[in-house]
């Protein structure tokens, strides 16, 4: 009996889910001039370069720009402005702080700060016009903002071009690529799949299994699960079943109901009858199909205090914090 799987074996694949430039001649370094020489460095660059450099910036990050000279101050004004229409239009999108939800009145303040020249902004209102089913422009807004380095930008330009209607899978791959390359979670594990199921690009197990465990590492829940089973089988990597269940409780812990199911599973395997109600409970309350079954076929074999035991930790239970490239 293939505990793994137990009691029935899905025919779908598991893997699914779908310093500004040198002047000719520099003076000698001198610790006492050397920071005022740099600050006349900075402040020659024009606007509009300092704008690009800092387009992908956060709030923060355009704070501590900002105050590097006055000139980055003026500079900077425009993007700082889109931050703050940036926080306005998360507010609308969701209804957040005492706002209204308003997808309009988002999508406007998105636009606003995309005009001032955030990528940040340009991403969030690409993501608006795509769920709104404009797709060419949320397909121009994902490009803009790529085109200045922003990785989320890259990461849904690369797989819009997976899923649209002008589906360009080479064009997919490059754009994920670059975005993974910057350690954005998402297009880590959007590449490790094209590469798995040779979308694209040429099917590669081992650089695939590289990308989950890189997506992993970085908090994203669907790659846990997928390393989990890469260590399990022996695709892509050496097999290793400590490492195969380190993976899934993880990818448990972090609320994937399939790895609540399959850690489940182990731990029945393994003696750990309470414990493996605990995820098998877990699993049933997100909806995962057989996981009611066998959790009952388990409960029988409990005492009553066990199974209080259970339903109270179950009960208690709060998945921990994953990426928010989720």
């Amino acid at each position: 009996m293939n505990h793994r799987t137990w009691p029935t074996k899905s025919t779908v694949s598991p893997y699914s889910s779908f310093c500004p430039s040198k002047p000719h001649q520099s003076p000698p370094y001198n610790h006492r001039n050397n920071h005022h020489y740099y600050r006349r460095g900075y402040s020659a660059l024009p606007y509009d370069l300092i704008k690009r450099i800092a387009a992908t910036f956060t709030h923060g990050d355009l704070n501590a720009a900002s105050s590097v000279c006055k000139s980055w101050n003026d500079a900077l004004r425009p993007l700082r402005e889109a931050m703050l229409l940036l926080r306005w239009g998360k507010r609308f999108k969701h209804g957040r702080a005492g706002v209204r939800a308003n997808r309009q009145k988002a999508l406007e303040s998105f636009l606003k700060g995309a005009a001032r020249g955030s990528s940040l902004a340009m991403v969030d209102a690409g993501i608006i016009y795509w769920e709104m089913g404009r797709r060419d422009e949320g397909l121009r807004f994902y490009r803009r903002a790529a085109d200045l380095g922003d990785a989320s930008g890259q990461c849904n330009l690369g797989i819009a071009y997976l899923q649209a209607d002008f589906a360009n899978d080479t064009e997919a791959i490059r754009w994920l690529r670059q975005s993974a390359c910057a350690g954005h979670a998402r297009a880590q594990y959007q590449l490790a799949l094209c590469l798995h199921h040779g979308r694209g690009i040429e099917r590669n197990l081992p650089e695939a299994a590289k990308w989950y465990l890189r997506a992993a590492e970085r908090g994203y829940v669907r790659a846990m699960y997928n390393a989990s089973l890469c260590f399990g089988s022996g695709d892509g990597f050496p097999q290793s079943h400590r490492q195969a269940k380190k993976w899934m409780k993880r990818a448990a812990d972090h609320g994937h109901k399939k790895a609540q199911f399959e850690h489940g599973l182990h731990l029945f395997t393994e003696g750990e009858t309470t414990l493996a109600v605990v995820y098998l409970e877990l699993a049933c309350r997100a909806g995962e199909v057989g996981a009611s079954h066998v959790r009952d076929v388990i409960l029988l074999q409990l005492s009553d205090a066990s199974r209080d035991r259970a339903m109270q930790i179950a009960d208690k239970w709060r998945a921990l914090p994953s990426s928010r490239f989720t």
